[in-house]
């Protein structure tokens, strides 16, 4: 019989995932289940979870599901899970962090579907809060133009953070994480919105530049003259 003792810290990795597999096969089998909780799909990185999104093309992703919120063009990463999880039980956190970071509570908030919850609405109306996207029943039949003007500037606002992620994939490799290891993937994650940040901040810094330099060529040309 072979001794454990033989065997590297990879390969005695290994041997735990393979036996965890095992396990939770036999387990589906003998109960005639088509899934498990925390399911190992992968046995080099066995905290990846299958993720179903049910996209056209990808009904099932697998990494990091993210939560995350953007404010003046920043984006701040309020969660990173390896687990599926509902998002709208991060938007109460999101927003208290936000009153913690300014001071005030948000005017308004721009969200998915999937946060237009009763209790969230619920909770936002408490705080004086208005949530975008339209209220729950059976839709008006007049909608006026301030309305529907309201509603197109919430729906532009609430598009920025899905271009965020598209220029982090995009851009930045956030669609591209080599890291095999949950935490040191979970730092190449943070690390990517980071730098992505600080872009924009340069670019906002050379914006500054430019207005300034350019104020100043007419004042020189306007004493000159």
């Amino acid at each position: 019989m072979g001794q454990l003792q033989l065997l590297s810290k990879y390969h005695y990795k290994m041997l735990l995932v393979a036996t965890e597999v095992y396990r939770q096969q036999l387990w589906m089998y003998e109960n005639k289940e088509q899934s498990i909780q925390d399911r190992i799909v992968s046995l080099t990185q066995p905290h990846i979870r299958p993720i179903v999104r049910g996209k056209a093309g990808k009904s099932v992703e697998f990494g990091a599901k993210l939560s995350a919120s953007c404010r003046n063009g920043y984006v701040f990463l309020d969660r990173i899970s390896w687990d599926n999880f509902n998002e709208s039980v991060d938007l109460k956190t999101q927003v208290e962090e936000f009153k913690r970071f300014t001071g005030v509570d948000p005017e308004s908030i721009h969200v998915d579907r999937i946060y237009r919850t009763r209790d969230n609405r619920a909770w936002c109306k408490e705080r004086g809060i208005r949530m975008s996207g339209p209220p729950l029943g059976r839709p008006p039949t007049n909608i006026s133009k301030s309305t529907k003007k309201q509603a197109q500037l919430d729906e532009r606002i609430r598009n920025s953070i899905e271009g965020k992620f598209g220029e982090a994939k995009r851009r930045f490799s956030l669609g591209r994480v080599m890291a095999k290891l949950s935490n040191t993937a979970q730092t190449t994650i943070a690390i990517t919105f980071l730098v992505m940040n600080l872009s924009a901040l340069l670019r906002q810094a050379f914006w500054l530049f430019c207005v300034y330099f350019r104020t100043n060529s007419f004042f020189q040309v306007f004493c000159l003259y």
